[in-house]
């Protein structure tokens, strides 16, 4: 059983950057992939990120690639997302996921990955 909570959301003006953090709880974080998905108002959740247990493979959504970065800390339970040069289409609830074996194949489906976050918001301002 992994139980995650998202925080460092808040609202920041277009171009700003924020950090989020997902600390997990459990002794088998480590071995757990871990993904970063996003869902705006009237929209589908959509995939941001993933990373496998060990930081080797990393894999980011189009929309984000050179702007997001995605790390984890296997000893503090942690994973981040740092977000910079923020756009207002970035705007959205973003929850972090895990899945103990997660395929590069489907990574990006939601429906993959066992455990969720409740979400922490961000909104991007003009």
């Amino acid at each position: 059983q992994v139980q995650l909570v998202e925080s460092g959301g808040g609202l920041v003006q277009a171009g700003g950057s924020l950090r989020l953090s997902c600390a997990a709880s459990g002794r088998t974080f480590s071995s757990y992939a871990m993904g970063w998905f996003r869902q705006a108002p009237g929209k589908e959740r959509e995939f941001v990120a993933a990373i496998w247990w060990s930081g080797s493979n990393i894999f980011y959504a189009d929309s984000v690639k050179g702007r997001f970065t995605i790390s984890r800390d296997n000893a503090k339970n942690t994973m981040y997302l740092q977000m910079n040069s923020l756009k207002r289409e970035d705007t959205a609830v973003y929850l972090c996921a895990a899945k103990k074996v997660l395929s590069i194949a489907t990574m990006h489906l939601m429906s993959e990955y066992d455990y969720w976050g409740q979400g922490t918001q961000v909104t991007v301002s003009s």
